[in-house]
């Protein structure tokens, strides 16, 4: 009887977990379809042809954002293109090269936690001081690249180690046991198998650097033209958003923002499938 009761008690507990699990998942779910259902309800009508492609800077068109996601398309390339690199050379290093438990891998480890946890308005304070102004590249798409790459670098860093220490220590082992070097191990067999996680690691650093606006007015600058080099200043969607937001005066402002976070929302969304697309392709490779 006793052991009955316990058993009653045991399949109620996890019911009730199994349900709060499920719940929470829904709610999760929930939110962001929530919040996409809200912004495109309210924004998809006023997004055309003209509102995408649009130039005021040069047309006199003052709904054009055409700038604004070249700006943007810009500032991703330049901060993905630093920043990738060195968060996976650094990636490589903490766990094929680095000795375990080291105390120069702690110090990497420390200060990879602690660039993760400063708030990104101080990267902005530092970005203007050195980049803008010491380094002399001025309210620039580059400078504002280089201070989201030291933003976005612990994240690309810890998803990276991640891949590559869940591919297996017998690929390694079998590796060395043909005779192939550590560098060729890791280049043709380690990053391949690992390319889905590092994947993942850029999906997130490109939503972080096209959500950020601090650093970037702080940095880029909020120039509403289309750049023609990296030391030109620009705005990207975010910060244009956030201009637009400031200044709601009137109702086709309103409708400006709308548009603007729909657009932002459809390419972070096509940014976000094409990335699943490429790694789905690298799974099948490496299997």
């Amino acid at each position: 009887m006793d052991t009955v009761k316990l058993k009653q008690a045991r399949l109620r507990k996890d019911n009730m977990l199994n349900a709060f699990v499920w719940l929470s998942a829904a709610l999760t779910v929930g939110f962001l379809f929530w919040i996409i259902w809200y912004i495109l309800s309210n924004g998809l009508q006023f997004v055309n042809w003209d509102f995408v492609t649009g130039d005021y800077s040069r047309t006199g068109d003052s709904q054009g954002i055409f700038p604004m996601i070249v700006s943007t398309i810009y500032m991703v390339i330049a901060s993905i293109s630093v920043a990738a690199p060195l968060g996976i050379m650094t990636a490589i290093y903490l766990t094929e090269y680095a000795q375990v438990g080291s105390k120069f891998v702690k110090v990497i480890r420390f200060c990879t936690e602690s660039l993760a946890g400063i708030p990104s308005i101080i990267f902005g304070l530092f970005g203007m001081t050195f980049f803008v102004t010491i380094m002399g590249f001025g309210f620039s798409i580059l400078s504002g690249a280089l201070t989201l790459s030291i933003l976005i670098l612990p994240v690309i860093i810890r998803a990276t180690e991640e891949a590559l220490i869940a591919v297996p220590q017998t690929f390694r082992e079998g590796s060395y046991a043909l005779g192939s070097s550590k560098i060729y191990t890791i280049w043709r067999l380690i990053l391949p198998s690992a390319m889905p996680g590092i994947l993942t690691s850029v999906i997130l650093s490109i939503g972080r650097v096209i959500g950020e606006s601090a650093p970037v007015f702080l940095t880029a600058g909020m120039v509403a033209r289309i750049p023609d080099t990296l030391l030109d200043s620009g705005r990207t969607l975010t910060v244009h958003l956030y201009k637009l937001t400031t200044e709601l005066f009137t109702i086709d402002e309103w409708n400006q923002a709308y548009g603007t976070a729909t657009v932002l929302i459809v390419v972070v969304l096509l940014i976000n499938m094409l990335t699943k697309l490429i790694a789905s392709r690298f799974n099948k490779a490496t299997y």
